[in-house]
C-alpha cells in the first residue's frame, strides 16, 4: 500500500530474503509492527535515476528487518546502504580517563 499510494509504483517485488523475513517475523508476532521505508533519497522510486514523480515501475523489496525495540518494521528498498543513526555530537567527546584513579568516566 505504501509503494502504490506513496510511491506511485504499480507493485513490490518482494526478493527471496524478504520474503523469508515476512514469513519470519510473522510467525514470531512481529508481522503487525509499522513500516518505515529504507530507500533511496534522490528518487519517489528505488531508482535514483528517476527523477520527479515516475509512474510504472515495481519497488524491489530486497530485505526487511526489524527494530523491534523501536517498534518497527524497515523494507531495504533497491541497492541504498543502512547505516547507524548518529547524533550530531559524537559521545567520544564526553568519555575522560582520570590518570590519578585510572578510571573511565562519561561512558554510562
Amino acid at each position: 500500500m505504501i509503494a502504490q499510494k506513496i510511491y506511485g509504483a504499480d507493485d513490490i517485488e518482494l526478493l527471496p530474503e524478504a520474503q523469508h523475513k515476512v514469513e519470519l517475523y510473522t510467525k514470531q508476532g512481529f508481522g503487525n509492527l509499522p513500516i518505515c521505508m529504507a530507500k533511496t533519497h534522490l528518487s519517489l522510486s528505488h531508482d535514483p535515476e528517476k527523477k520527479g514523480v515516475p509512474t510504472g515501475f515495481i519497488v524491489p523489496i530486497r530485505d526487511i528487518r526489524a527494530s523491534v525495540g523501536a517498534g518497527f518494521l524497515f523494507p531495504l528498498v533497491g541497492t541504498m546502504p543502512t547505516i547507524p543513526g548518529l547524533p550530531t555530537r559524537p559521545c567520544f567527546y564526553d568519555i575522560d580517563l582520570d590518570p590519578e584513579t585510572e578510571q573511565v568516566n562519561g561512558l554510562f
